[in-house]
């Protein structure tokens, strides 16, 4: 009994003796984050990593990360942002267009030839996001908002050149604007997650796909692909797709105030400016992948792309059509889209010369 005594006299005093050790514990956080991306891929090396490194370093290591490629997790893609919206992880990096429909006023910047350059916009989509669609991620807490380089054709047997090449072609689309648009283009679309496109080339299910240059060594692309038709920058970019870095609201909530300052820094335009920049910049590495195979890359050029532009235009007029029946002013929203991406994509005014 006396033995016992003393065993309880010694615990609390240990509880009550070393309030700030006990604080000091419950402030250090690991958290787990979730993708769908390879862990060979230029995202995952270039962009996931140095961004939990990033973080990790600023809080002194009282943020640590546990990192998921591949969905080591389980789950497919489609439930990554369910995923972090439910707790089950607590960050992910996901394509909301693999939900169909769920996030419908971003899908502003996957509309055809919308883009010009990723780090714009990304900017803008952050800013449109923050400004006219606060509710859009509203069971997360979003970290950053971005989208990847212009997005083109991958064909096996067949160049494309123009936009009647693609008839009778089964070519792979990332989101239902994008496989709208390659239905309206010619091809016959085909929805999928991009882990299932080197499956789909070498089963014949599709002719090709559409993704930008620097997912294509990470699904093999240039070696299970022979042609490879990018636009011309002078007559825009085809497509691109968007991307959404989130984390449970209530993980986020739970953190010590100077740890959620640093997410925070972690956070928001500049870093969603950094990972569209980040992701186009690794554009040249994966188009080298195809040159070093002799893969044939063909450049389309401006006068040839208006065929594209006149037909994906349709996409557009539906997308319009859509948001106005959901009750918003889908004119106003794809304006606003296109103003703040020339915004964003204005080189920034030199400073005024002192007298």
């Amino acid at each position: 009994m006396i033995q016992r005594r003393t065993l309880l006299k010694s615990s609390a005093a240990v509880a009550l003796g070393a309030p700030g050790l006990s604080g000091l514990a419950q402030q250090a956080v690991t958290l787990k984050f979730h993708t769908f991306m390879a862990p060979q891929s230029n995202v995952w090396l270039t962009m996931h990593k140095p961004w939990m490194e990033q973080v990790e370093k600023a809080s002194g290591g009282r943020i640590k990360f546990e990192g998921y490629p591949a969905m080591q997790l389980g789950g497919t893609p489609v439930q990554l942002y369910d995923q972090a919206r439910d707790g089950v992880v607590d960050i992910v990096w996901t394509l909301p267009g693999n939900t169909a429909g769920r996030f419908p006023r971003i899908e502003v910047f996957e509309l055809p030839f919308m883009m010009n350059n990723a780090e714009a916009t990304s900017k803008a989509y952050w800013e449109y996001v923050q400004t006219v669609a606060t509710d859009e991620f509203k069971d997360t807490q979003v970290i950053a908002l971005h989208v990847h380089g212009p997005g083109m054709f991958h064909t096996k047997d067949k160049q494309i050149r123009k936009a009647d090449d693609l008839k009778g072609m089964k070519l792979r689309g990332p989101t239902r604007q994008i496989t709208k648009m390659l239905g309206y283009v010619g091809a016959t679309p085909v929805g999928m997650p991009l882990p299932q496109i080197p499956d789909a080339l070498s089963k014949g299910v599709i002719d090709g796909c559409v993704i930008p240059w620097e997912v294509v060594p990470s699904v093999k692309v240039h070696e299970l692909t022979k042609y490879h038709s990018e636009f011309d920058p002078a007559g825009g970019a085809l497509y691109t797709t968007t991307f959404v870095m989130a984390m449970n609201r209530n993980k986020y909530a739970s953190l010590a105030p100077d740890l959620k300052k640093i997410i925070d820094d972690h956070s928001g335009m500049a870093t969603s400016a950094w990972l569209g920049k980040t992701q186009q910049g690794n554009d040249p590495v994966g188009r080298k992948s195809a040159e070093d195979r002799k893969n044939t890359i063909y450049t389309i050029p401006p006068a040839d792309a208006q065929e594209f532009k006149r037909k994906a235009r349709l996409v557009e007029v539906e997308w319009m059509e859509d948001m106005n029946k959901r009750g918003h002013d889908g004119k106003k929203l794809l304006e606003t889209a296109r103003a703040l991406i020339e915004k964003h994509g204005k080189a920034a005014p030199a400073p005024a010369k002192k007298a």
